[in-house]
């Protein structure tokens, strides 16, 4: 018994626990289990796919093994224990041991074919189940397409039907419709000749009437022909009996005149002959001699008049350049930007090239003159004329080619004269001396030597320049006190001028020599820009050592056709600035650049890191002779420095606009050219909703409200040029009216206005009624007839007020009708004391359409109004703020390009950068010294918080109420937060500051772009401080 337990082998922990999953153990050498039908109950599939679904998880697998195990052992043991039978002697012992091995056999076996009749059973109870489920099925599927084919036929029975009672109803839509048409052209036949009959009496009379106006106006034009002719000969007669008196008088002057030559001709001949016994000799050289004279005479006065109408006086030169009024005083107090537009003007470069002109020959003259005493003559100062020069624009080939030979040959003898035709005072150059004595720190970019020496020499300058217009003005200048007579002698014009020259030579060196300065800076900016743009074309082209790159796409040809392009516009400023010298050094910069560039990436070093560690030694390399010991950083600072100032100047020494290339202007202007078609625009202006919107914003107090006297305060010239245009409209329409054949066809135009504009505003129900009751084809009929009914008249002004107080608001009703009982008044007095005339009718006829039609305008105002208040609480959220950025960015472009596109305001913010520090510093230490000090009795208000628009609080003397509190109980507002120290709410403060309190007046010119929308409330903030001001320093 105890061998058959040990033999018996336990189940895999797989199998039980697949088994322990179904609860069943089935063998797998068990040939009955393939007996079983294949189809599972859908049951046990479904139990089976819920309990795949949610697998356990390892902790739990674990703990049931463990379980199995378990029970499979108290199984076991349970069985030996049952199979242990009593204990018997050891003889017995094997016996009992077979039998009881076999008998357990027998039991597994029984066991295992109860197990097997048990699965049978269960299978075939759940087939007959599924067989009843299929069954079911089928009769629920049979059940539902009988009822199915039921309700499609009671349904296409009921449409069918709907279709038959819908044709019956169009047939007596039909038939009423038929009917109508009938009815109606039946009336309008009717109309139509009852009309036709009114017509053709109405032309009969008019037809009358042409005749008889006809007959009178020819009886009219004969009358006024004969009246013309006798006038006509009366005038006639009065101009010959003139002319006759007029010859009359011009024959006895002839015979007068000829009697008197006659006399002196005879007196002449008696004298002559007289002298001629005298001086037969000396009168012979002496007729020569006078003849030579007055030819000569005559000559030296043709050429002084000559003189005087093509290049006119010293003295006419000297007053016109007085007349500029550019005098040191003036200059030192005028702004750089009215001064630098004064001195660009044409009117100013011409009339002081002039003025220098005159005093360039003036002074070779003069030189010629005193050659004798002064054998050294004019200063040579060529070579420094030569480095001021404007460069001339290349001449473009517009001729044929035949001419380009003959051009090639005088090209050479055209650069001789021009090189010899140097001016000894270039006028730019003068006037930038005015510049530097006016505004030096806009002009130089530091207080080196070269700028103190050229401001003291542009002061001596002007000094003695204004001395020699003095002394052509006035003449010799006389000192009041004692001096020596050397003095005086140079006082006179020609002294004056040699120490204007003097005075001139010691300027023009120190501005050559600092000019070369400022040149040398431009054109190592522009090397710079140049190299840039060859880097960043090598990075984005991918461009290898040896400058090719087979797999260049259409983008990358575009960058590297436009780099060319930049290119080629820096070497022309470079070869205008420095010539072929210039040229070579930014070849080199350029090689060198690459070089670097190629031998940094090879060693492994980070490309794109700084472009300024390839670009500083391009940069350094200087021409022969000089010698430069600073580094980039130096230099790069020293650029940026003066690039200001070479700008300004340079203003003065830039070319016409016509001869201006593509590129030309600061160094930025030509490489950034992608960046001025950005800021290229576009219509920027400010639309009116926009400005409505802004409104909604900034305003507390309802703005529909005051919509209509706002716009009339602001504009009040259009206001009265508008009432002046429609006083002249109802004038004209007055007189076209008053004459023989008054026109009213802009009467009726009028009356078609009127019932167009009723139709706009009124119900949809309503426009059928206003159409026939202002029948404008019946009005005209009227008007034309000359009979005006004042009847009908009437009626239409009658409707179209009705139709206005039905259409206006309760709460103007009962001044609606007020105005309309004294119109009906005013126009029964018109027709009444002007005895029942045609045109005291048309009078009272305009009076009402210009009353309706005032009337009509100020409720369509009032319908305005109504939609703005309507939409207020919409504008003023988030639907508003979108609504003006994106107006903002159609005028000026996104934000990504707002440094080109905003250059006002980022000017704007820019000034006030350096001070804001400071600022905010002022207003931290008022307001802690206000607060430190709050529980005196003294009140005092910080300066800088007013400035700054902060709020603060100010203990009153009584009580502990504060400032803001009290402003907050008698304002009924909540105070404006203050300043917090945030970078643009500091910013834009001090900028609003800086606007509101200048003293020129806020244009649209100066104000940045995003303040231009609030130009006129800036105004009036401007207004109030300046009224302020004046208040306070009365």
């Amino acid at each position: 018994m105890a061998t058959g337990v040990e033999g018996y082998s336990p189940p895999s922990p797989k199998s039980e626990m697949v088994a322990g999953g179904i609860a069943l153990d089935f063998p797998s050498s068990d040939a009955s289990a393939f007996s079983s039908p294949h189809r599972v109950p859908k049951r046990l599939r479904k139990r089976l796919l819920e309990e795949a679904k949610t697998p356990g998880s390892i902790e739990d697998i674990e703990t049931k093994l463990r379980l199995a195990d378990l029970r499979r052992q108290q199984f076991y043991e349970k069985l030996s224990c049952k199979a242990r039978g009593k204990p018997r002697s050891p003889s017995r012992s094997s016996s009992q041991d077979e039998d009881l091995g076999q008998r357990l056999e027998a039991k597994l076996q029984a066991a295992e074919q109860k197990r097997l009749s048990i699965l049978a059973k269960a299978q075939m109870r759940l087939a007959k189940l599924d067989e009843l489920r299929q069954v079911a099925k089928t009769g629920v599927e049979i059940r539902f397409k009988r009822e199915r084919e039921k309700l499609g036929t009671e349904v296409e029975l009921r449409v069918q039907q709907a279709e038959a009672n819908r044709m019956l109803i169009l047939k007596a839509c039909k038939q009423r419709r038929a009917t109508l048409k009938e009815r109606t052209s039946l009336s309008m036949s009717r109309r139509m000749a009852r009309e036709s009959k009114y017509k053709e009496h109405v032309r009969a009379a008019i037809h009358q009437k042409r005749l008889s106006a006809e007959k009178k106006r020819l009886g009219l034009l004969e009358e006024e022909k004969k009246r013309a002719h006798a006038r006509v000969l009366q005038v006639q007669q009065v101009a010959k009996f003139i002319s006759h008196q007029r010859e009359v008088q011009r024959r006895r002057m002839r015979d007068q005149l000829e009697d008197r030559l006659q006399r002196a001709k005879r007196q002449r001949a008696e004298y002559l002959s007289q002298r001629a016994r005298q001086r037969n000799s000396i009168q012979l050289n002496l007729n020569r001699m006078q003849k030579q004279a007055d030819f000569l005479s005559r000559k030296l006065a043709r050429c002084w008049r000559k003189f005087l109408r093509l290049r006119r006086t010293t003295l006419d030169l000297a007053k016109d350049y007085d007349a500029l009024k550019i005098n040191e005083s003036l200059v030192k107090s005028m702004p750089f930007e009215q001064l630098a537009h004064m001195i660009e003007s044409t009117a100013t470069i011409q009339t002081v090239n002039a003025l220098l002109d005159r005093l360039e020959n003036r002074l070779k003259f003069s030189k010629v003159v005193a050659a004798g005493n002064n054998p050294s003559g004019l200063d040579n100062i060529d070579h420094l004329l030569k480095r001021v020069a404007t460069p001339k624009k290349r001449p473009t080939p517009r001729t044929s080619m035949r001419t380009i030979g003959a051009k090639k040959a005088g090209r050479s003898q055209e650069v001789s004269k021009s090189q010899a035709k140097l001016s000894r005072y270039p006028v730019k150059v003068v006037l930038c001396a005015y510049m530097i004595l006016g505004h030096p720190d806009a002009v130089f970019s530091g207080q080196g030597e070269r700028e103190i020496a050229l401001a003291k020499s542009a002061e001596e300058l002007i000094r003695e320049l204004e001395v020699l217009i003095r002394t052509i003005l006035d003449g010799p200048i006389q000192s009041s006190d004692e001096e020596s007579v050397s003095r005086l002698e140079r006082c006179t014009f020609r002294s004056q001028l040699a120490a204007f020259d003097k005075a001139w030579c010691a300027y023009l060196n120190c501005f050559v020599v600092w000019k070369v300065k400022d040149a040398r800076l431009l054109e190592d900016n522009l090397v710079r820009a140049a190299c840039q743009l060859e880097l960043s074309m090598i990075q984005k082209c991918k461009i290898t050592s040896g400058g090719e790159n087979d797999t260049l796409t259409h983008d990358m040809k575009a960058i590297q056709k436009q780099v060319m392009d930049d290119q080629k516009l820096l070497r022309e400023k470079v070869q205008r600035l420095s010539g072929n010298a210039g040229i070579e050094r930014m070849e080199c910069a350029l090689s060198e650049m690459r070089s670097n560039y190629f031998q940094a990436k090879e060693n492994g070093r980070p490309v794109g890191s700084p472009i300024t560690h390839f670009l500083s030694t391009s940069t350094s390399i200087s021409p022969a002779g000089t010698s430069s010991a600073a580094t980039f950083g130096d230099r790069n600072n020293m650029i940026e420095g003066a690039e200001r100032p070479s700008h300004v100047v340079r203003s003065l020494f830039r070319e016409d606009g016509t001869s201006l290339p593509k590129g030309s202007g600061s160094s930025d202007r030509g490489i950034s050219h992608l960046a001025g078609q950005l800021g290229s625009s576009v219509e920027k202006s400010i639309t009116e909703n926009e400005r409505i919107v802004n409104e909604f914003f900034h305003e507390q107090r309802g703005f529909a409200d005051r919509l209509g006297v706002t716009s009339e305060d602001q504009y009040d010239i259009k206001a009265k040029i508008r009432k002046t245009m429609e006083e002249a409209f109802w004038d004209g329409i007055m007189e076209s009216l008053k004459e023989v054949e008054p026109d009213y066809d802009r009467v009726v135009q009028l009356v078609r206005e009127v019932r167009d504009e009723l139709s706009e505003m009124a119900p949809e129900s309503w426009k059928q009624e206003i159409v026939e009751a202002i029948d404008l084809d019946i009005l005209t009929q009227l008007l034309k007839s000359g009979n005006l009914d004042v009847g009908y008249l009437g009626k239409i002004l009658e409707f179209a007020l009705g139709t206005l107080q039905k259409l206006a608001s309760v709460a103007h009703e009962a001044e609606l009708k007020v105005k309309h009982q004294k119109l009906l008044k005013e126009l029964t007095e018109t027709c009444q004391t002007r005895d029942h005339s045609k045109f005291s009718h048309a009078t009272a006829m305009v009076k009402g359409l210009r009353f309706v039609l005032e009337q009509i305008q100020a409720l369509k105002q009032e319908i305005s109004k109504g939609h703005i208040r309507m939409m207020e609480p919409l504008l003023k959220g988030p639907a508003g703020l979108d609504y003006l950025k994106k107006g903002f960015v159609n005028r000026y472009g996104s934000h990504e390009h707002a440094c080109v596109s905003l250059p006002l305001t980022r000017q704007w913010l820019s000034s006030v950068r350096n001070c804001k520090d400071q600022e905010w510093e002022e207003y931290n230490n008022s307001l802690s010294a206000l607060m430190s000090c709050a529980s005196s009795s003294q009140v005092f208000l910080p300066s800088m918080t007013l400035r700054t628009g902060g709020s603060f609080p100010v203990k009153a003397n009584g009580n502990g109420m504060t400032a803001s509190a009290a402003l907050n109980t008698t304002g009924g507002q909540q105070p404006e937060p203050g300043c917090q120290g945030e970078k643009i709410d500091l910013f834009v403060r001090l900028g609003l500051l800086q606007l509101v309190s200048a003293v020129s007046g806020l244009t649209s010119e100066s104000l940045p772009e995003t303040l231009l929308i609030n130009l006129p409330r800036l105004r009036a903030v401007q207004a109030q401080i300046q009224k302020i001001i004046v208040i306070s320093t009365r």
